[in-house]
């Protein structure tokens, strides 16, 4: 079957999963010059086998909130491919998390951590628990109830989760306790544990600072540097201000940061000061439009970063927040190089708009693959049982994403996409990802 016939019947089995169709198409699309060179792929229909998740399962999670009242959430975990490893993948704790966003992580997740180069397969799970408003104890509550019913499907070998959005430092430590008392084991079953019981130096910086390192290596293959750059981020989460954080430090002029209520536009450019006040307002969820107050700027209600002149857009904040409308904007506005600090926050027509317009654009699942590559560092040392400095932990997360955007470049010449210096990183992240769990898989026949 071709791979314009696997997306029609994609479509038409799961035409209520938008998110999950927009991840497929992008896939395909790419990969369509390494599929004609491999028969032997669609032989075994390797593309209609990795469209279908291994499994999903689905769970309802009860728990007690502080008046005494009995709430009940839903909760999920999708398989999606252990081809090259367990699944590996994180847990996303927002209202708008169903099985389409899942599966769309999930397959999203599958090509991102076979660009690590280390052994790790695809999932993601989650819930459409809203922590937001909640209590620590309803928090915890609520985290003991979810691994209550998620332990029946994960262990250090077979599924290890992670944190995403609404699950940090705090939601694993309530849910690795959990496990422990209900398994009676203290293995690494879940990443982004507290450093000191299992957990990884860098894990929480690792996201943002491999973004910013996947940067680093798009300008030097234009022979361009980050000094002076100025620098658009949105999103003011772990992801987006340790991507400012290391794009400051190494010289760029980061201009603004945002959540849902607006942006925050500092022409000074941030600091360490001003971003470690940022990192204290989010934990204690205070208003971001404080920041003007302290600092001076400007805060722009209810207004993205995009209408800001700069070099450099790093959108972290979440799926789909750059629509065609915006991307039309970023390059009115000069921005040359747009790096994924989120995963999918451009629409398809904005990836289109971009590449039209020969922008630099690294997808997430390259640029972003800072922080599944360091989930699966601290999976090798709860293995070992022996820690890594930060500055070691830095320097692998360094040489990773060099091997990724060097292995995604090489792609996109190899396979007719780069044109007169511009580098189709999108499709050479695609093939590169894809070959690597094709491969696997036709090695298998057709267990996996």
């Amino acid at each position: 079957m071709s791979i314009s016939k696997a997306i029609e019947k994609v479509e038409a089995r799961y035409a209520h999963q938008p998110e999950f169709i927009q991840a497929v198409k992008e896939v395909a699309i790419t990969i369509k010059p390494l599929y004609d060179a491999h028969p032997e792929y669609d032989k075994l229909k390797v593309f209609e086998r990795l469209v279908e998740p291994d499994r999903v399962f689905g769970f309802r999670v009860n728990w007690e909130d502080d008046n005494g009242e009995v709430q009940i959430n839903r909760g999920w975990r999708v398989q999606f491919s252990n081809a090259l490893g367990p699944y590996k993948g994180g847990l996303r704790f927002h209202p708008t998390v169903n099985q389409s966003v899942l599966k769309f992580l999930g397959f999203e997740q599958i090509f991102k951590n076979a660009l690590t180069g280390l052994p790790i397969g695809g999932g993601k799970g989650g819930s459409d628990f809203d922590p937001k408003g909640k209590t620590d104890s309803e928090i915890r509550r609520f985290c003991y109830a979810f691994m209550r019913e998620l332990h029946h499907y994960v262990n250090k070998d077979m599924d290890v989760p992670a944190g995403d959005i609404g699950v940090g430092g705090r939601e694993v430590s309530y849910m690795f306790a959990m496990y422990k008392n209900l398994t009676r084991e203290s293995t690494g079953v879940i990443t982004g544990k507290g450093v000191g019981f299992g957990g990884s130096l860098m894990r929480t910086e690792a996201t943002g600072y491999g973004a910013v390192y996947f940067l680093q290596n798009m300008l030097a293959a234009q022979n361009e540097s980050i000094e002076g750059k100025k620098v658009l981020v949105s999103g003011a989460g772990n992801v987006s201000l340790h991507a400012a954080e290391k794009a400051t430090l190494i010289g760029a002029i980061v201009l603004t940061v945002s959540d849902s209520k607006g942006t925050i536009y500092d022409a000074k450019g941030l600091n360490q000061e001003k971003i470690d006040w940022l990192k204290v307002q989010k934990d204690q969820h205070k208003p971001l439009a404080d920041y003007v107050e302290v600092f001076g700027g400007e805060w722009m209600a209810d207004q993205k970063p995009w209408s800001i002149k700069a070099d450099i857009a790093i959108p972290s904040a979440t799926q789909n927040e750059i629509n065609e409308e915006d991307a039309k904007l970023l390059v009115d506005n000069g921005v040359k190089y747009i790096v994924e600090g989120a995963n999918m926050p451009l629409t398809a027509e904005a990836i289109d708009y971009i590449r039209l317009h020969r922008v630099h654009y690294a997808p997430g699942k390259a640029a972003n693959a800072g922080g599944v590559a360091v989930s699966a560092l601290e999976m090798s040392q709860n293995s070992v049982r022996q820690y890594q400095t930060f500055e070691q932990v830095d320097e692998r997360l360094q040489g990773i994403m060099k091997d990724i955007h060097d292995s995604s470049a090489q792609a996109s010449e190899m396979y007719g996409q780069t044109d007169q210096g511009y580098i189709d990183y999108m499709s050479g992240a695609n093939m590169v990802g894809f070959k690597r769990v094709a491969d696997a898989l036709v090695a298998f026949g057709i267990l996996n």
